[in-house]
C-alpha cells in the first residue's frame, strides 16, 4: 500500500463530466490498497469570473477580500468531487485550507506555506477513506484566509506530499508529461520518462509551463518524488527525482526551452566606473521589473555598453526609467528591442560533455540565425535571438542534438 497525493488542474475538473472522471481515477487507486489525498483547483475559468467580479465593483479592490473571493472556487470543486466519490460507495471528505490546517504568511495574493497540520487527514485515511484539499489556499496567523498565487495547487499538492511523506506526488493535468520541448513547435518532441528536479527547475523558469517552478523548488527541497501525467489517458508520465536516482548516464541535452515574452534594452556609452551597473538597475527593480539576462561589453574608450533584458509587458517602462538614467550618467544613447525571444538548452549532461556551446552556436549559424545575447550556468545555455527565428532555432536544436522522436506527437488543437 502506498500513499498518493494526486493534484488535478482547472482542466481536468473543468465540468462535472470531468469530475466524474477524476473520481474514478481516484477510486481505482483507492480500491487498488493506496491511500490517496487529493488536492484540486478551481474549474476552469472560474477563478477569472471571480475575478472579474471584483474588478466590476472596484479599481483597486482589498488583496484580503480578493482572497476571500477567489478561495471559493476550488471549495466547489472539492465539494463536488467528494459528493461524486460518495456516489460511488466510497468514503470521501472535503476540506477547505484552512480546515486542514494549512499554515501561510500574511502576504495575501501570494501567501507562502509554513505549515501543515497532518492530524485531520491523517484520521480520514487512517479509517480508509480518502482526503480532498482544496488547493490554492491557506490560513495566516490572524485566520484570514489566504491564497498562493500562479501556481498555487501545485503547490498545495507537493506541501501536502511532503507533509504525509507521501511515496509520490502525482500532477494532473492536460498533457502526458514533460516534452523535450514544446510538441506544438517541434511535432517530433518526445516525452521524457524521467527528469531531475534541477533539470526541471530551470525548464520551469525558462518558459516551460508544464509546473510551476515554486511547485518544483518545493518538492526538490523536500525529496519528494513529483510525477506529471494526464488527466484523460493512460500512461506513465514524467517522473522528476534527484539526480542519484536516474541513469547512469544522463543524456547531453534533456530539453529546450523558449520564452517569447522577452525585451532587450541597452544604455550606450555608460561610464566605465564602479557602481554604473547598480545606478542603472536600482531604478528599474524600484519600479519592480524583473531583470533577466545581463550583458556588459568591454571598455575600450572609457565607456561601456549596458545590456539586459526584460519581461516585454515592461518594455516601456524600462525604456522611459532608462533615459532619465541615461541623461544623468550622460550617456550616449537608450535603444531597445521587444520583438526577440530566448531559447535555452537545459542538461545536467553538460557538467561532463564539452563543446555543447559550440555545436549550439554553430546550429544557429548555418540557419542564419543571429545570437543578440548569451548566457551560460553549469546545466544551460540560453540565447536571444530575433522572435521571427524562434521556431526555425528550436527544431534545428532539437534535431542536432538527437532529442526528436521516431514518430512526431500529436497534440490536439
Amino acid at each position: 500500500m502506498a500513499l498518493y497525493v494526486q493534484k488535478y488542474g482547472g482542466t481536468s475538473v473543468g465540468t462535472v463530466e470531468r469530475i466524474e472522471m477524476v473520481a474514478d481515477k481516484v477510486k481505482s487507486f483507492h480500491d487498488a490498497g493506496h491511500q490517496v489525498v487529493v488536492a484540486v483547483s478551481a474549474m476552469s475559468g472560474e477563478t477569472n469570473r471571480l475575478i472579474g467580479l471584483a474588478n466590476s465593483i472596484s479599481d483597486n479592490p482589498s488583496p484580503r477580500e480578493m482572497d476571500v473571493l477567489v478561495s471559493t472556487g476550488e471549495q466547489v470543486t472539492i465539494a463536488l468531487l467528494a459528493m461524486a466519490l460518495e456516489e460511488r460507495g466510497v468514503s470521501a471528505r472535503s476540506y477547505t485550507g484552512w480546515q486542514v490546517g494549512i499554515k501561510t504568511d500574511s502576504s495575501f495574493m501570494k501567501a507562502r506555506i509554513e505549515d501543515i497540520d497532518t492530524t485531520s487527514m491523517r484520521n480520514q485515511l487512517d479509517a480508509g477513506g480518502i482526503v480532498i484539499v482544496a488547493g490554492f489556499q491557506g490560513i495566516d496567523d490572524d485566520n484570514n484566509i489566504t491564497t498562493l498565487g500562479r501556481g498555487g495547487s501545485d503547490t498545495t499538492g507537493v506541501a501536502l506530499a511532503a507533509a504525509l511523506g507521501a511515496d509520490e506526488c502525482q500532477i494532473y493535468t492536460d498533457v502526458d508529461g514533460v516534452y523535450t520541448t514544446d510538441p506544438r513547435v517541434v511535432p517530433a518532441a518526445r516525452r521524457m520518462e524521467q527528469v531531475t528536479f534541477e533539470e526541471m527547475l530551470e525548464m520551469a523558469s525558462l518558459g516551460s509551463k508544464v509546473l510551476q517552478i515554486r511547485s518544483v523548488e518545493f518538492a526538490g527541497k523536500y525529496k519528494v518524488p513529483l510525477r506529471v501525467l494526464s488527466s484523460f489517458k493512460e500512461g506513465n508520465g514524467t517522473l522528476i527525482t534527484m539526480e542519484e536516482n536516474g541513469s547512469v548516464e544522463n543524456p547531453v541535452i534533456s530539453g529546450i526551452a523558449f520564452n517569447r515574452d522577452e525585451a532587450k534594452v541597452t544604455v550606450k556609452g555608460v561610464p566605465d566606473i564602479p557602481g554604473v551597473a547598480s545606478r542603472i538597475l536600482v531604478p528599474i527593480s524600484d519600479a519592480n521589473i524583473e531583470v533577466d539576462m545581463i550583458v556588459q561589453n568591454v571598455s575600450d574608450d572609457g565607456t561601456t555598453d549596458f545590456t539586459f533584458t526584460v519581461h516585454r509587458n515592461d518594455y516601456s517602462k524600462a525604456m522611459a526609467i532608462l533615459k532619465e538614467t541615461a541623461k544623468e550618467l550622460k550617456a550616449r544613447q537608450v535603444i531597445g528591442t521587444d520583438d526577440i525571444c530566448k531559447v535555452s538548452m537545459v542538461g545536467v549532461g553538460m557538467r561532463s560533455h564539452a563543446g555543447v556551446a559550440s555545436k549550439m552556436f554553430k546550429t544557429l549559424a548555418d540557419e542564419n540565425i543571429n545570437i543578440l545575447v548569451i548566457t551560460t550556468s553549469e546545466i544551460k545555455i540560453s540565447v536571444v535571438i530575433a522572435e521571427k527565428y524562434l521556431e526555425l532555432a528550436v527544431r534545428s536544436l532539437h534535431t542536432a542534438f538527437g532529442l526528436d522522436a521516431e514518430e512526431e506527437t500529436q497534440v490536439s488543437a
